[in-house]
């Protein structure tokens, strides 16, 4: 995969409530965040549970790096050098390394992902490097959550 080559397939019903492909198109909604990382939107959702009955294309719901009351699907390419973008978010994210490698940098760890592993952020600061001399990508969802609190101290989003 490259930039950005993800085919995105959804599904839906149609009007006799019979399982249907709604979408199937490559994804083309990118973004960056910092120099060397690119994004691309797959899906979000508002609000829990989630509505399976709507026929909107949950790609193109206006969402920063989380939803606050929902959930990101998105693929993120990680160029070799990508600008440190240290952030922590209100939100848990289910990460899984598709290609390459990453570091993940937190306040006083480093570690290592490669193809395969996952990842369960949980509202901590943390930063991607990479370090290596082919692009890393990975797929996230963000789902909506709480600030962390830690000794009675609420932990607030940041994205410095």
């Amino acid at each position: 995969m490259t930039s950005f080559g993800v085919r995105r397939v959804v599904t839906g019903h149609d009007a006799d409530g019979r399982a249907i492909v709604a979408i199937d198109e490559v994804a083309n909604k990118t973004t960056s965040h910092r120099t060397g990382q690119t994004s691309v939107l797959v899906w979000t959702t508002d609000g829990f549970p989630v509505n399976n009955s709507t026929a909107d294309d949950g790609a193109k719901r206006q969402v920063g790096i989380t939803a606050a009351t929902g959930t990101v699907f998105r693929i993120v390419e990680l160029a070799p050098g990508v600008v440190r973008f240290p952030h922590r978010t209100n939100s848990v994210d289910y990460a899984v390394v598709i290609s390459g490698e990453v570091e993940m940098e937190l306040d006083d760890d480093v570690v290592r992902l490669r193809a395969g592993d996952v990842l369960v952020q949980r509202g901590t600061v943390h930063n991607w490097v990479n370090r290596n001399t082919s692009p890393c990508v990975m797929a996230f969802v963000l789902v909506a959550a709480a600030p962390v609190e830690v000794g009675g101290k609420s932990l607030a989003a940041s994205h410095s």
